[in-house]
């Protein structure tokens, strides 16, 4: 009789074995109330970036400053155009008069009206003050410049950070992907147990421990789903878009694995943004050092206008007088002492600039030195990425192995809960360090402004 038992119990698990589907790894997907109530497209990376730069505070921020430096940048606010001004000065005046004349008459007269009317036009122009003009206008160019590579330097910023957010959310996504590919297995395992004690081959201590393993996965996986939406609220915050709004993405992280060092570091020291603007502003202090040294040249100016006077008085030896005319003249300033204020304001301009000339080799040094050790990162990290492949890969096998052997009753849950936290480090490997390789690719790309938007 026992024999019989035995053998219908084997064929009771044949029956389950062949009534189970072959273990697939599913792909992640939302839960039921992580599901957005309307269907909507996935949002991709090309239209994550487009909304990002068309809503980010901080470029519209830069595109400001842009917008003012290239305003001022003209020759009329360097000083180099003609001033015009028109002046008009009328005065009406009550007084009392009281003269003597050498004939011995005395004349007193009371409330007497005059009135002074002075109105004119004039022009002035600077020939020559040291070249500060030029030097002031040069710099004026180079602000506009400046404010111009800033301006792209976030924008590459921004499209660095809306990618390697998008990218942690297809990450977190992936990780949880895992939880499920695992979570099915531990129900494929609880299915063989309570079919396997429905004939007398499990205990209940298999069948608690297949159950107390599937809500400690499913517990994880609501975790790991917070994980998620967290990271969407965060990529939500870099578009600029409510944080509560619903977004889906579906992608997979691509890894460039065509970037060479040399490359890196040539297009660095040539087409980084933040190099190029240290090297702007050691330019704009230089022209400050050449505005500061004009102060100490002798300054001229030609001027020419039109001037007309009149002058009214109902008491007096001139009751009337009115002239008028143009003018052209010329105006010398020669600076002889100030207490050497202007000296100074050189020596200090002069120290400026030595300051922005180190301030750019330091970061040529920091930045080469951030350059070198992403693509260290970048490297290291393609390299464990065949290994983890492969690590992942027999693990899935290793789990599909031990289901198959607890079918049959050759191996116990405990070996099926071992491999499957194998497969479950495995997969967490992988997907962090394919995430890794492409943070590092995209640092390196930005450093070298190779972002594409």
């Amino acid at each position: 009789m026992k024999s019989v038992m035995i053998f219908l119990g084997l064929m009771t698990c044949l029956a389950v074995a062949t009534a189970q589907q072959p273990y697939k790894l599913p792909p992640y997907k939302q839960p039921l109330y992580m599901k957005p109530p309307v269907k909507q497209d996935p949002l991709t990376l090309q239209q994550a970036v487009n909304i990002a730069l068309k809503n980010s505070l901080d470029l519209q921020l830069a595109q400001n400053d842009l917008e003012a430096n290239t305003l001022l940048n003209t020759y009329g606010y360097a000083g180099g155009l003609p001033l015009i001004q028109a002046t008009a000065n009328d005065n009406e005046q009550t007084t009392n008069l009281t003269q003597r004349l050498n004939s011995g008459e005395e004349i007193k007269r009371t409330g007497n009206v005059s009135n002074a009317l002075q109105t004119g036009l004039g022009a002035s122009i600077i020939l020559f003050n040291g070249r500060r003009v030029v030097a002031t206008k040069r710099r004026l160019e180079q602000l506009q410049q400046l404010s111009d590579t800033q301006l792209d330097s976030m924008i590459l910023r921004v499209v660095a950070n809306v990618e390697l957010k998008y990218y942690d959310v297809v990450r977190q996504q992936s990780l949880a992907g895992t939880l499920l590919q695992s979570i099915a297995v531990s129900q494929q395992k609880l299915d063989i147990v309570k079919a396997r004690k429905e004939v007398g081959m499990a205990n209940d201590a298999d069948l608690f421990q297949a159950m107390v393993d599937i809500n400690a996965q499913q517990q994880a996986l609501q975790t790991q789903d917070l994980v998620i939406q967290q990271s969407k609220t965060d990529l939500l915050t870099l578009l600029t878009l409510r944080p509560d709004s619903v977004i889906t993405i579906k992608d997979t992280v691509m890894v460039d694995k065509g970037i060479s060092l040399d490359t890196i570091l040539n297009r660095l020291y040539t087409e980084n943004p933040r190099l190029q603007a240290a090297d702007i502003q050691v330019r704009i202090n230089e022209l400050r050092e050449r505005e500061a040294a004009a102060l100490r040249y002798p300054s001229l100016s030609a001027n020419a206008g039109y001037n007309f006077n009149r002058t009214s008085s109902s008491a007096g030896n001139v009751t009337f007088n009115q002239n008028y005319g143009p003018y052209v003249g010329a105006g010398l300033t020669i600076p002889i002492f100030n207490g050497g204020i202007y000296k100074k304001q050189q020596q200090v301009a002069s120290i400026d600039t030595r300051n922005a000339k180190l301030l750019k080799e330091t970061y040529i040094r920091d930045y080469t030195a951030a350059t070198v050790k992403s693509w260290q990162a970048y490297n290291n990290n393609l390299e464990q990425l065949a290994t983890a492949q492969n690590t992942y890969e027999l693990s899935a096998k290793l789990v599909s192995l031990t289901i198959q052997q607890l079918q049959l009753g050759q191996a116990t849950v405990i070996d099926v809960k071992t491999a499957q936290q194998s497969f479950e480090v495995a997969g967490y490997q992988l997907t962090n360090l394919a995430y890794a390789a492409k943070a590092a690719e995209i640092e390196l790309k930005l450093l070298a402004n190779m972002l594409r938007y």
